[in-house]
Formats: C-alpha cells, structure tokens, sequence
C-alpha cells in the first residue's frame, strides 16, 4: 500500500487508474543507488525506471570531455520505454544523490500494454518527449561549436594585430639597444659636469609615461619636427636627430638647458642619448600594452567559454559577458566598419543560470546585428534594472525583418540569410536558453531599427 500511494504521488502518473498502479507495484521491484554510483554505457537497458526520488543523470564522452545530455528527478521516467529501440545507454548513468527507482522489466510490457491502456499511453507519450530532448540537445550543442568557430575567428583577428605590434616593437626595440649602449658609453667619456647630469636625469624623467599618451595628427607631427630641426640647425647639430625628438615631451627649453657648458661635441651626444632613451622607452611601453591586450582577449575568451561551468545554475554577471562578447566580435565590427556601443546600468543585478549559455545568446544577438547593419551601421547594446528583472536589448539601425518574417523568425532552420551564410539555428538556439533561464526573448522591427530584448530574473539568494 505504500508503494501504491508513492506511485499515486509520482508526477506523470497523476491520474492513471489506481488499479494500473497496482499492476506496476506487483510487477516492479525497487532499487537504490547510491549517490555517486555509476551504470556503464556498455550496460544493457531492458527495464522501465519509475524515479521515486533522487536524481539521475546521463553523460556522453566527446572529444572535449564528458558532456551531460539529460538528467532525471523524482516524477520522471528513464530505462526502456514501450516500442522504443533503445538497447543500451548513450552514456554513463550517474547517480547524483541517493536514488530510489521502481524497475520494470521489459519482458512485462506486452501484458502491460493489454491490461494497462491509459498507462501505455502515458509512457509512449514520455518516448516521445524524450527523443524531442535528445534531438534539442543535439542542436544545441552543434549551434554552440558554430558560436565557438565564430569566437575562435573573432579572436584570431583581435590577436592578430597586438600580436603583430609585439614582433614589430620588439625587433625596433633590440636595434635601439644596441645604438643606445654606444650612445651611452660615449656620454660617460665626455664627463659632464654634476649641474648638466642633474639636467639630463629630468630631461630623461620626462620621457617616463608622458610619450605615450599624446598622439600627434599628421600636421602636428610635421609642424614639432620642423620646429626641433630648426633648433638643431641653430646648434649646428645633425638635423636628422629631430626624427629621434619627435615623439618624446622635450620641448626647446628643456634643449636650452642641456646645451648651457656643452660645446657642440657633447650636447650631440647627450642630444643623441636622450632621443634613443625615449625612443626605447617608448617601445618598451608599446610592447606591454600590445601583451595587455593579449592577455586580456585571453581572459575575455576564458570567462566567455566558462570551460569549467558547474552543474547547477549560479549567479552570473552579465555586464562582464555583454564585455566580453563584445570585445571578441571587435575585430569583425571594424572590419565591417559597424560601431558597437555598449551601455550597462551601474550596479547591475546579478542573474541566476549558466554563463556560458548566457553568453552564447549575447554572441549570437549582437553578431546578427552587425551583420543586419550596413557599413557605417550602428549597433547597441544596453543592459537594466526593471522591476524584478535584468533586460538586455540588443538594437541596430539595420533595414528591419521583413513583416512577413516575423512570426518564423524563431524556428528551427529559418533564415533570411544567403544560402551557405546560415543555419537558422542561432535565434532557436538563443530562445531555448533562455527559455531554460526562465526568461523570455522577443523582438521589435521596422525600417532603420530591430531591437532584440531578452528578461532574466534577477538572482535572489533563496532561489538556490
């Protein structure tokens, strides 16, 4: 009688005829797992699973790892289904918490399909949801290595140029070296006195920093350089050292100062010196912001990917994935020349889900709407508190979806894009996830502006 009332409670039986319960509690036997207890692959199913309680779940091996494909709670069915084909798992079965299941034996189903019509029904119906599941897993992992291959593109543009800076400065670098040694060692032979040493160590002081953070137009950069040739002609000074001045903050007072006790001879090397010290100083900066850069696209694709994602939902910052995102896909807006913008409201809540998923909804909106938007285009990307949620609207001034698009716009494999440009599954794709965060997608479009909105519940401490 106790079974019998656990089976009455159990979620997919709720309104089976008791005396079809009765049938399973006669022909079941219960089994427990304990948690951590695994059921190879290689093992056979030939039984129907009544999950009483616990918590099951099933993991297939891919070239990247061990992957979660479905899992079972208390008021679920797994194992053998009537009139499937399944012979063996797809995956290890793994209990997650201790589990209580009833099994019923394959060989028993023929008499249950003739003594137990409305329970029939029930499990066929559990057979077919399960495979729609599989399928829905399927398609989402394939869309996520497409939003891989499209992060991985993103990122090999975004490298390409900091990378390139680094090889290009670094060799510039080596050859102001070795100039700046010979340099070096012949101002040490000229002796200068305690009062041009101290003038010369705060002409240096002021190549610390300050170069880099002035970029001259190209008249700027000609007017400083004929004004610096000018003064060294006044000298009597090489005019091809103001190549070397250009760019370093010395201005002709600071010259004037240098040159006071110098005879000619040693105010061109101390003039020499100090346009290879900036200069090298200059590269050397160059290259650390070039690694920065690197470093951080690394860490943006890192916390993008959330390669070690956990098994249950956890409060995600969105502002640091709409970033992330969005410096990944630079590369692609330059190229397209599109601007992106992206607006987060300070202090923004916290979401409660799985950032990798989140994320690859954020890479699929915005890289939609660069590539809607013509070159020149605008695309925005804001984030806000409402309410009890966090809206992120993804906008572009593109030409808008044609009307007679929009009630498709979310199936599986409908694009308006060329043949071979897409798949139609990153709009299906994005609304599953969400779907999955308990939030909701949709959109507004005409000519000029679309506008793609998804809500997320804010995450609550007692949603855990």
């Amino acid at each position: 009688m106790e079974l019998l009332d656990r089976l009455a409670a159990h979620e997919k039986l709720a309104g089976t005829p008791r005396d079809q319960l009765a049938w399973l509690a006669d022909h079941g036997r219960l089994l427990r797992f304990e948690a951590g207890g695994v059921m190879p692959r290689a093992q056979r199913v030939d039984s129907l699973w009544i999950v009483l309680t616990g918590h099951l779940s099933i993991r297939i091996q891919r070239s990247t790892g061990s992957r979660k494909v479905m899992e079972w709670h208390a008021g679920d069915f797994a194992g053998f289904l009537p009139y499937s084909r399944l012979r063996e798992a797809p995956g290890d079965v793994t209990a997650e918490e201790t589990t209580e299941v009833l099994s019923i034996h394959r060989d028993h189903f023929r008499e249950m399909a003739r003594e137990c019509h409305e329970l029939t029904t029930v499990l066929v119906h559990a057979m077919l949801d399960r495979a729609r599941v599989f399928q829905k897993s399927e398609d989402l992992h394939d869309e996520k290595l497409k939003s891989l291959g499209r992060v991985s593109a993103g990122l090999a543009h975004e490298l390409n140029n900091p990378a390139s800076a680094v090889v290009r400065t670094a060799e510039a670098l080596s050859n102001r070296l070795t100039e700046l040694e010979r340099v070096s060692r012949a101002v040490g032979m000229v002796r200068l006195p305690e009062t041009q040493l101290a003038a010369l160590d705060r002409a240096k002081t002021m190549c610390v920093g300050i170069a880099t953070t002035t970029i001259l137009s190209p008249v700027e950069r000609a007017d400083r350089e004929e004004m610096l040739e000018g003064w060294l002609e006044q000298q009597g000074l090489d005019q091809t050292l103001a190549e070397s001045l250009v760019d370093t903050p010395l201005e002709v007072d600071v010259l004037n100062e240098l040159k006071r006790d110098l005879d000619a001879v040693a105010l061109d090397l101390v003039i020499r010196y100090l346009g290879m010290s900036c200069t090298t100083r200059r590269l050397a900066e160059e290259i650390e912001r070039a690694a920065s850069r690197i470093f951080t696209l690394v860490a943006a694709v890192k916390r993008f990917t959330y390669r070690d994602q956990p098994a249950v939902p956890e409060p995600v910052d969105i502002a640091r994935g709409l970033s992330d995102t969005v410096a990944i896909l630079g590369a692609k807006a330059r190229a397209r020349a599109v601007g992106v913008k992206l607006d987060v409201a300070p202090a923004l809540p916290q979401v409660q889900g799985y950032g990798g998923e989140l994320n690859q909804v954020w890479l699929n909106l915005i890289d939609n709407a660069i590539d809607a938007v013509p070159s020149s285009g605008q695309v925005e990307v804001t984030a806000r508190h409402e309410g009890d949620s966090v809206v992120v609207r993804v906008t572009d001034n593109g030409p808008g979806i044609p009307q007679e698009f929009h009630d498709d716009l979310f199936d599986p494999f409908f694009t308006t894009k060329p043949v071979g440009q897409g798949q139609g599954l990153g709009l299906s794709t994005a609304r599953a996830l969400i779907e999955h965060h308990k939030g909701v997608i949709d959109f507004r479009s005409q000519p000029g502006r679309t506008e793609f909105a998804v809500t997320l519940p804010i995450f609550t401490p007692a949603a855990i």
